[in-house]
């Protein structure tokens, strides 16, 4: 329980000379942020994810049947805005070099802007979760999540993808003591859990309770931090910002 409870903080508040350096807090900004972007285009944008494909894959199938609720057109949009915004985050690593300080500032910053503009559609529009509107933030988020996923992939923090938890889940069963593994990561992996849970948590009450894009300023309030810090703390070259 202790080594977990260390590791966990150890997460949050790296050693100095950690390899990954602060880029395991930020990863863990960006999990909360794939939760508020998920919680808002589920319940506001109607039965879509933007950050999570396999549940727009699962999605697409119930619409191919007719299922009520679920749309072929936004499914496929969520799908397609994502592959770009993956496409375009290795088009940024290829035009950054292969540091991962300004990579995950650059993407972060991007994300903030198309978030910033997801914002202010949700906000002017009388109905966001339908006809134009709707498509135009599927594709806003679906961009930005789909390059936040792309560069955490290259980043490649162990158990910090920010948006998949289904293997980080796995991985800390099959690691645990009850599966007959050494417990190694369980707070890491756990953490992870616990940012998206609580990012979805406080987005669904923005959306239900308060006001449908507050959970969207939210994430832009994540966002810039995540882009300014990174950038700061990379300029000196430190060994975290050289490639693994």
């Amino acid at each position: 329980m202790i080594a977990t409870v260390t590791e966990a903080w150890r997460t949050v508040v790296p050693r100095a000379g950690d390899r990954h350096g602060p880029l395991a807090p930020l990863l863990l900004m960006l999990t909360v942020v794939t939760g508020l972007v998920d919680s808002f285009s589920y319940l506001v944008l109607g039965h879509v994810f933007v950050a999570n494909m396999t549940g727009n894959v699962v999605f697409l199938a119930f619409a191919l049947v007719g299922a009520k609720g679920f749309s072929i057109w936004a499914s496929l949009v969520a799908l397609g805005s994502f592959v770009v915004g993956a496409v375009a985050s290795g088009r940024i690593v290829t035009h950054l070099g292969a540091r991962r300080g300004p990579m995950l500032a650059a993407t972060a910053a991007f994300e903030a802007v198309l978030v910033a503009g997801s914002m202010v559609v949700a906000w002017v529009a009388a109905t966001p979760g339908s006809g134009t509107p709707r498509y135009l933030l599927i594709v806003l988020l679906g961009l930005g999540a789909g390059m936040q996923n792309g560069t955490a992939r290259k980043l490649a923090v162990p158990d910090l993808t920010t948006t998949v938890l289904t293997l980080t889940i796995t991985g800390a069963a099959f690691d645990s003591w009850l599966g007959g593994g050494s417990g190694g990561r369980v707070g890491r992996r756990g953490l992870s859990a616990v940012a998206m849970f609580l990012g979805a948590l406080v987005g669904a009450l923005a959306a239900l309770r308060v006001s449908k894009p507050l959970g969207l300023l939210f994430a832009l309030v994540l966002l810039v931090p995540v882009a300014v810090v990174a950038a700061r703390l990379s300029r000196s070259r430190p060994a975290w910002d050289e490639p693994t």
